[in-house]
């Protein structure tokens, strides 16, 4: 691929200087339009897209940047966004949300359309759009900052704000056991999303560490939707020996987990715990009350727009977790075989 055209490869090609390019890129009055349709057709031949370097040398920062995303959870997804846009609105800079499915072959051109169009001074990305290797590949292409929230892979590549998403599973997992159970049911998370793998891995390795033997049995896909948790509550409830205690990777899995446990008249607590992750306003309005993992989601998000805003070098923040107890969790009134 051949280098991008830059500033200074328009001001030779129209003949003109540097700044009479810069100029006509901050709309000045005081261009002849000769030379405006000049510089235009020069940047047309070139193909040339100004990045945010070339906007800063030529003072048209659009004071705009973009979130990227693709996440089956509005739960989640309103408390990354309203992150975002609350230091956005401090800050007077605009923020545009741009949903994208990771699984379409033309991601990356989306993305590197949304960029070139709108001429956003910067990006974060949203798991698991943060992992996507197709808009990596197109944003390091358009030479634009982006900072992502919660990388699995490449974590040197940008700056980065994420929770340790093993250990608060393990956290969760070692809750349940120590609240006395002993088969406990997980629910993953999407296959995008690499919190799916870490949040299996933080309960395997809790149970590993009591003596627990991991029973793939007990374990179901999910897609961070309440449809798939409603569809793994039904297999697990409907084993021959169904598990006392069921995890789920976010809440809106655990509230489909919660909805067949109502549907079947299980009594909950005392017949079934439920435990989910996030801490969304969601977890809060089903009955009984989810107990569950507390995500800083807005506090991420609006540390990923802070070190976007701010730039300077390569940073990575980790912020704590919490495990918030609620009516969901009790010690199990049956001992399974």
């Amino acid at each position: 691929m051949s280098e991008r055209a830059n500033i200074r490869d328009v001001a030779a090609k129209a003949g003109v200087a540097v700044k009479t390019v810069s100029r006509v890129l901050n709309g000045h009055p005081y261009v002849s339009e000769e030379t405006r349709r000049r510089v235009e057709t020069a940047m047309a031949q070139l193909d040339f897209r100004p990045s945010v370097a070339a906007r800063i040398l030529s003072g048209a920062k659009s004071n705009q940047i973009a979130l990227i995303y693709d996440n089956h959870s509005p739960y989640y997804m309103f408390q990354i966004q309203t992150g975002c846009w609350q230091l956005c609105k401090e800050r007077g800079i605009r923020l545009l949300a741009q949903p994208v499915d990771v699984a379409d072959p033309g991601v990356g051109d989306q993305v590197r359309g949304l960029v070139t169009e709108t001429h956003v001074d910067g990006i974060i990305l949203s798991s698991p759009v943060t992992d996507c290797e197709a808009v990596l590949a197109a944003l390091e292409t358009l030479d634009i900052p982006f900072v992502r929230i919660s990388p699995g892979t490449n974590h040197s590549l940008t700056s980065s704000v994420f929770m340790d998403d093993v250990q608060a599973a393990d956290d969760m997992t070692t809750h349940l056991i120590n609240v006395g159970h002993r088969r406990i049911g997980f629910v993953k998370g999407h296959p995008n999303h690499r919190a799916s793998d870490d949040r299996l891995y933080g309960y395997r390795r809790a149970l590993d560490r009591v003596g627990i033997a991991f029973e793939p049995g007990l374990v179901c896909d999910g897609e961070f939707d309440f449809d798939s948790g409603v569809a793994a509550g039904r297999f697990l409830l409907g084993l021959d020996n169904p598990p006392t205690a069921i995890f789920a990777a976010n809440d809106d899995m655990a509230a489909g987990v919660l909805a067949v446990a109502h549907d079947r008249g299980i009594e909950l607590p005392s017949e079934l715990s439920v435990a989910g992750f996030d801490d969304t306003t969601l977890s809060r309005t089903v009955w009984p009350p989810l107990t569950t993992i507390h995500q800083p989601m807005a506090e991420l998000a609006r540390t990923a727009t802070r070190i976007l805003i701010e730039g300077g070098d390569i940073s990575h923040h980790r912020l704590p977790h919490t495990l918030v107890e609620r009516a969901s969790v009790a010690p199990p009134a049956r001992n399974p075989l």
